[in-house]
């Protein structure tokens, strides 16, 4: 498990749609290579990872650099150290599946529909409330800025640029709530979104590609004529069927 040349990863392929530059340095690519191994259960809970000389060995970094990428998988929830046994992986209970770089680890290493289904149920306790009090609140140049969001959902012709659309349009959904702890949560829909772009996309059924955008655009139009009630069922609506399509994909492809 050498750390060596990075390469192009789903997790660098995320931060991108996001608008976050991927990391480069050292200390990312032991954390990423780490965080990767643990999620996929080559170091399965309560298994102790190898010593500190194997894994400095292994990887080539520094001491420095490997103790500061264990540090952060631990705030992460994802390891602890314990003095006379070693660096322990903690339960799957005790990861923080808010973190955007646990999030996407999962996606990187293929997560199960259940998995999915999880998360979209927590992106439907999340957001179905953000369109409601976006409905409520939103400026008039929030609700203009949704209406051109959806409509560039629908002019999108690549799998990536419906994609970014698509988060512009959730990301205006928070912001027009007014809610700074929405807001906050709504880093999990994020992630959540850009990493179910590499399971699937619409863009590439025309009927599918439609369907979404016209789907977003009833979202836009309920919170642009203040009718929280309609914004929720549409919220509603776009997360069921983007699992639903994921889910789909994922059976076909096992």
């Amino acid at each position: 498990m050498t750390a060596g040349p990075r390469t192009t990863n789903r997790s660098d392929l995320i931060a991108s749609i996001a608008g976050r530059r991927p990391a480069r340095n050292l200390h990312a690519q032991v954390m990423h290579r780490l965080g990767i191994a643990i999620v996929a259960g080559t170091y399965p809970e309560d298994a102790i990872l190898p010593s500190d000389v194997d894994l400095l060995q292994d990887l080539r970094v520094s001491r420095t650099v490997l103790r500061e990428a264990l540090k952060t998988l631990a705030a992460k929830g994802l390891i602890e150290a314990r003095a006379r046994v070693g660096t322990r992986v903690l339960p799957r209970s005790r990861w923080n599946l808010f973190d955007a770089d646990v999030l996407a680890w999962h996606f990187e290493t293929g997560p199960s529909v259940d998995f999915l289904r999880s998360l979209s149920e927590v992106r439907t306790g999340i957001e179905l409330e953000s369109a409601a009090l976006a409905a409520q609140r939103r400026s008039p140049a929030e609700a203009d800025a949704l209406v051109e969001a959806a409509r560039q959902m629908g002019l999108a012709n690549t799998a990536e640029a419906f994609a970014r659309a698509d988060l512009a349009f959730h990301r205006l959904v928070a912001q027009a709530a007014g809610n700074p702890f929405m807001a906050s949560i709504s880093a999990l829909v994020e992630v959540a979104l850009t990493a179910m772009f590499t399971i699937s996309s619409p863009v590439h059924d025309p009927e599918q590609h439609s369907a979404a955008a016209q789907s977003h655009a009833r979202i836009a139009a309920a919170i642009q004529s203040g009718n929280s009630d309609e914004a929720r069922e549409a919220m509603r609506k776009v997360i069921s069927d983007g699992f639903a399509r994921a889910a789909e994909r994922m059976g076909r492809s096992s």
